[in-house]
C-alpha cells in the first residue's frame, strides 16, 4: 500500500482562548487540518508577548487577533508584521453579568455602579462604544481593573463588584451555577464591525500551507454554522477542560444568537470602518489606515 503522505507542521497562536473563536477551534477540534495534510499545535500567548512577534520570528503561522491590532501598530508608528486575512466573529463577544437577573436591561443601570471591564485594549475601546451607543457616560461608571479574565471572574464570584464585563463560556458558567445572570451582550449594543480575525504575515500567505489552511478553516466555518448547539459544543469541550457541556452548549447557543460567526469569511471594508470608528471614540486612533493597510484577501 502507498505509504501516507508527510504531514506539513501548522501551530496556531490565540491572543485568548474562548467559545467565541469556535471557528478557528473547530479547524483541529475537527479533523478539517488534519485533511488538508496539516498537523496542527496551538496555545494561548504567553503574557505580555505579542502574536504579530511570533508570527514574524516563525514560531506560529497563524494567530486568533484583531484587525485593530494593524491599524493600531500604525498609529505607533510601526509596520505591522502582519496581514489579516479572514474574519472569525463580525461583532464584540463579551457579555455583562450582573447580580440578578434583569429582564429589561438598560445600559443606564451601570452609572454609579461597580463594573469589572476588562481592560484589554480592543475589549474597553468595545466596551465604551457600546456605552457611548447606548446613551450611559463611560466616566459615570465605576470602572474597574481586577486584573485576568480568570482573576475577574473569581472577583466577581467573590462578591467584588456589581457587574461584570466577560466572554463565553464565564458567563454561561456564573450563571449556571446561580452565581449571577447575563443582562447584556455587548455585541448588540456595538453592532456588526471586525472583531477578531486571523493574522499571517505576507510571506506564510503565499504558501501552499496557507492554501490549505484556508481550504480547512472554510470548513469549519461551514461546520460551526450548520452544526446544532450541541454537536457543536461536543466538538468543542476537549479544548475546554474542567468547563461542563451543557455551559459550552449555552454559550454557542448565545454566541449563535448574537450571530458574530459567518460562513463568510471576508474582512468587509465597511466592518473594518466600523471598528475604526470605535477606536476613534475610544480616543485610541488618531486616523483611519483602511483595508489596504492590515488586510489581505484569503489565500488561494
Amino acid at each position: 500500500s502507498a505509504e501516507a503522505a508527510p504531514m506539513t507542521a501548522i501551530h496556531i497562536v490565540f491572543s485568548r482562548f474562548s467559545a467565541f473563536y469556535a471557528p478557528l477551534i473547530a479547524t483541529f477540534a475537527r479533523p478539517f487540518l488534519a485533511e488538508e495534510g496539516l498537523e496542527p499545535t496551538w496555545g494561548t500567548l504567553p503574557a505580555g508577548a505579542r502574536a504579530a512577534d511570533l508570527l514574524r520570528r516563525g514560531e506560529a503561522h497563524v494567530a486568533q487577533s484583531a484587525a485593530s491590532q494593524g491599524f493600531l501598530a500604525l498609529d505607533r508608528g510601526e509596520a505591522p508584521g502582519a496581514r489579516h486575512f479572514a474574519q472569525i466573529n463580525g461583532t464584540d463577544g463579551f457579555f455583562l453579568v450582573g447580580r440578578r437577573p434583569e429582564p429589561g436591561f438598560a445600559w443606564s443601570r451601570l452609572a454609579g455602579r461597580r463594573v469589572l471591564v476588562d481592560h484589554g485594549g480592543q475589549p474597553l475601546a468595545m466596551f465604551r462604544y457600546a456605552c457611548r451607543r447606548s446613551g450611559v457616560r463611560y466616566d459615570s461608571i465605576d470602572a474597574v481593573d481586577a486584573g485576568d479574565p480568570a482573576a475577574m471572574e473569581r472577583a466577581f464570584r467573590d462578591g467584588q463588584g456589581d457587574y461584570v464585563h466577560l466572554q463565553g463560556p464565564a458567563p454561561q458558567g456564573i450563571a449556571a451555577d446561580g452565581a449571577g445572570h447575563i443582562v447584556a451582550a455587548v455585541g448588540k449594543a456595538v453592532g456588526r464591525c471586525a472583531f477578531s480575525s486571523l493574522a499571517a504575515t505576507p510571506e506564510w500567505l503565499a504558501t501552499p500551507e496557507a492554501a490549505a489552511f484556508m481550504r480547512a478553516y472554510r470548513k469549519a466555518c461551514g461546520f460551526v454554522a450548520l452544526a446544532p448547539d450541541a454537536a457543536l459544543a461536543a466538538a468543542l469541550a476537549p479544548c475546554f477542560e474542567g468547563v461542563d457541556e451543557a455551559v459550552l452548549r449555552a454559550a454557542v447557543a448565545d454566541y449563535r444568537a448574537l450571530g458574530c460567526w459567518s460562513p463568510d469569511v471576508t474582512i468587509h471594508r465597511d466592518a473594518l470602518r466600523a471598528a475604526e470608528d470605535v477606536f476613534m471614540n475610544a480616543g485610541m486612533l488618531s486616523r483611519r489606515y483602511g483595508w489596504d493597510a492590515v488586510c489581505a484577501p484569503p489565500p488561494r
